[in-house]
């Protein structure tokens, strides 16, 4: 990802953000044991985040944030808040579409902002 945003940089698209997406469950990294996962990256807005975003933020010096970085289980968190709330109004909440309309949602996140 950080190599592409180089790329992209280089032929003068300035405008970019970093969205990263980890499959693990847990909502976010700071709870991992750093011997097994790493160290943890914390955004300037505080977010603790998988270290391979400090990596691509340092590479691409595209500053990273809050909204750069997601999992799994944060994603997993927040369609069962939606679901609990009524938003589905008693459909069946399945991975397919329901989960991977979260991850678009993540991905497409602050799109306007982009070259």
């Amino acid at each position: 990802m950080a190599s592409i945003a180089a790329i992209l940089k280089g032929y003068g698209y300035n405008k970019l953000l970093l969205k990263k997406l980890d499959p693990y469950l847990n909502i976010d990294p700071g709870t991992l044991s750093p011997f097994e996962h790493g160290e943890v990256y914390v955004t300037d807005d505080g977010m603790e985040t998988d270290l391979d975003l400090g990596h691509y933020e340092r590479f691409t010096e595209i500053p990273t944030n809050k909204n750069s970085n997601t999992t799994s289980g944060k994603l997993y968190k927040s369609l069962l808040e939606k679901e609990r709330k009524g938003e589905y109004l008693g459909k069946t909440v399945q991975v397919v579409p329901h989960f991977t309309d979260q991850i678009k949602e993540f991905i497409r996140d602050k799109e306007d902002e982009c070259d």
